[in-house]
């Protein structure tokens, strides 16, 4: 199988994006999410995974200030899509390589990620303890706030994550 074009979103690619976390996730609406990160712009790294034309995979990386003082910048991972048909084909993991090479390059030295460790792992991420998410989580799910090192520059971020506008909403953060 052909390796996907990646490259950042453009405001055209709303349809194609909206369909495509509709099918990879239809138990969840994660549409209103992406609409507005997309919108809101500042900070956000939107990378598309395309194949003959076609939309096949998209990721998130939103830049956020860690700390009461926002010395540190963390690259948050989410969400991230791949069309059901092309899963498992190595689109999700060039998607996040993409976002960790982008996210290093905007100044990030840690990625996070609210998500399945048995998937994440492979990428590095273990269980985050130093950095608190923006609204507590339930118990169940605290092995799934994760993160891993962009970058060995200086000691690992410590405090509360600050999220934008559009991560700053608890249904985000808890069942």
């Amino acid at each position: 199988m052909l390796l996907p074009l990646l490259r950042q979103t453009t405001p055209s690619d709303w349809p194609g994006l909206d369909t495509l976390y509709g099918d990879a996730f239809p138990d969840e609406e994660l549409r209103p999410l992406v609409k507005d990160l997309l919108e809101f712009d500042r900070g956000i790294l939107s990378i598309l995974a395309e194949q003959e034309g076609a939309i096949c995979g998209h990721v998130i990386f939103t830049m956020c200030p860690v700390g009461d003082e926002k010395a540190a910048v963390a690259a948050l991972l989410g969400p991230l899509a791949v069309s059901p048909s092309q899963q498992c084909t190595g689109i999700g993991t060039a998607l996040v390589r993409e976002g960790f090479e982008q996210g290093k390059a905007a100044s990030a030295s840690i990625a996070l990620v609210l998500g399945d460790p048995a998937y994440y792992g492979r990428f590095g991420f273990t269980a985050e303890r130093r950095i608190d998410p923006p609204f507590p989580l339930p118990e169940e799910w605290t092995g799934a706030w994760q993160s891993v090192r962009l970058s060995g520059d200086g000691n690992a971020p410590i405090g509360p994550l600050q999220v934008p506008a559009p991560w700053d909403k608890k249904t985000y953060w808890q069942p």
